[in-house]
């Protein structure tokens, strides 16, 4: 076993569990390397990893384009405040604009997903001058009390107690409970295209139209929440493109490096040019993240995968369905847009997971993702082929047989 210099055991027998926070559920595998849509643990077993770094590693592991653009920045300069223009910030945030909404016209550069959350809060409430935030049950937007005070799911919610005052939750994809909270005193209404955590539930296009509507007559801002559902994993680059939206504020961050930390908003012409000193990131806007975000920006044109995430996407929950039509007992339904998809079982989704990552029966082991108790989640690499998802399937379908006769 070989020793760091911190004296630590690296290999299979290191003591992470000891020294981490514990806030993490383990699931029992040192994860090492990575390449394309696999990964490898310490003893050498390779894994089809659909979990991609909670959607993050959209261009999978070790991506060639991704690797030279960290590379090259590094060398030339890894961070520059705010304060200082830098030219490859310059270039992510106009690429942005580009790809955005009509209405779009600035960029507030961050570091993760939450903190995309906590600014947007920030700046519709400095904007609206108003205290109110609706949001919608069973949803998830981040883990600092900020977003956790919007966030729909009591689990999360209700240790960290009392949070942000003045938020109200509404049951999703109901019009009418929203437009009875939307009033006079409502800064914005945050919402998530497709609820994540709380289901791979999509929300009705008339829902999501209704609720930007709202948001106009009353003056209120609309957060869309696309931290999870952004950067084509839908298979639009935003998933409001689906039901045409022009949000006010639209929060990334997961697969927006392609794997290096950043968050970002979004910001139209509503909301506009915003006071100095209002809000600020001593990290975000780094070089090194906008050159990993541009690399990936460019490799999702160049390789077409938004569209192709569209394609198989509807190919991979075809197949899954199936898979849903002959164990009834055990499957519900099948969910989602594009690749992220959820499959809905009758029980616990845990001993899924668990056969699923062994690789049943021979099977190709699958590292998957919960979305609630319920709900198995599958938020592969874009660069997924066809090939890899049906062994996805067929691992699926065997841990179901497995399941069942046990």
């Amino acid at each position: 076993m070989r020793q760091r210099g911190n004296g630590y055991a690296v290999g299979p027998g290191h003591r992470a569990a000891e020294l981490a926070s514990g806030v993490y559920p383990q699931r029992g595998i040192t994860l090492v390397r990575g390449e394309d849509v696999w990964v490898w643990d310490d003893t050498g077993r390779a894994y089809l990893d659909c979990l991609a770094g909670h959607g993050v590693a959209i261009l999978g592991h070790g991506h060639p384009a991704l690797v030279a653009a960290i590379a090259e920045q590094a060398e030339r300069l890894i961070t520059c405040p705010g304060t200082f223009a830098n030219d490859v910030r310059t270039r992510l945030m106009a690429a942005l604009i580009r790809r955005a909404p009509p209405g779009i016209e600035r960029v507030f550069l961050c570091n993760s997903g939450a903190e995309a959350v906590e600014a947007a809060l920030k700046f519709a409430r400095l904007r609206t001058g108003r205290p109110g935030i609706v949001a919608a049950r069973g949803s998830f937007h981040g883990r600092t009390l900020g977003a956790l005070s919007v966030t729909g799911r009591r689990v999360y919610r209700e240790p960290f107690e009392p949070l942000l005052p003045g938020v109200t939750f509404v049951p999703y994809n109901d019009s009418a409970a929203l437009e009875a909270a939307v009033d006079e005193g409502t800064a914005a209404v945050i919402l998530e295209p497709i609820q994540g955590e709380g289901g791979v539930r999509p929300g009705d296009d008339a829902y999501l139209r209704r609720a930007e509507a709202l948001c106009r007559e009353r003056g209120a801002l609309f957060i869309l929440d696309e931290v999870q559902t952004g950067m084509g994993r839908t298979g639009r680059f935003l998933a409001g493109e689906h039901a045409g939206l022009r949000p006010d504020l639209v929060c990334l961050a997961k697969g927006l490096a392609g794997g290096v930390p950043m968050g970002a908003v979004l910001i139209g012409e509503r909301v506009g040019r915003l006071p100095p000193l209002s809000h600020g990131s001593t990290f975000g806007g780094n070089p090194l993240a906008c050159a990993a975000a541009l690399a990936t920006l460019e490799t999702l044109e160049q390789e077409d995968l938004v569209a192709r995430a569209d394609r198989l996407g509807r190919w991979f929950q075809g197949a899954l369905r199936q898979v849903v039509a002959d164990y009834p007992a055990l499957l519900r339904e099948v969910r989602g847009r594009g690749l992220m998809v959820g499959v809905v079982l009758r029980r616990r989704v845990t001993p899924l997971l668990r056969a699923l990552q062994e690789g049943v029966d021979g099977a190709t082991p699958v590292l998957a993702l919960p979305a609630g108790k319920t709900v198995l989640r599958f938020l592969p690499p874009l660069i997924v082929g066809q090939g890899e998802l049906a062994q996805v399937v067929e691992a699926l379908r065997r841990a179901c047989a497995r399941m069942t006769a046990d």
